[in-house]
């Protein structure tokens, strides 16, 4: 597997965690309440850091070739 190929799936990832963070925070600040609420938020919130850093990584790395 080449690198360009490798960064487009780790970047489909990222993605994948930014759309799942924006459910997640979606489901707990409307449908949930009490202390779930906070756990799903919590998890949320570290799914849109982790999915963040990751397409930060792909922009940043540069072209491959």
């Amino acid at each position: 597997m080449s690198e360009s190929m490798l960064k487009m799936y780790i970047s489909f990832i990222g993605m994948a965690l930014l759309l799942v963070a924006i459910g997640l925070i979606l489901l707990a600040r409307y449908k949930l309440r009490g202390w779930f609420a906070g756990i799903i938020s919590l998890f949320a919130y570290i799914s849109l850091v982790l999915g963040c850093l990751i397409i930060f990584y792909i922009v940043f790395s540069g072209p491959t070739g």
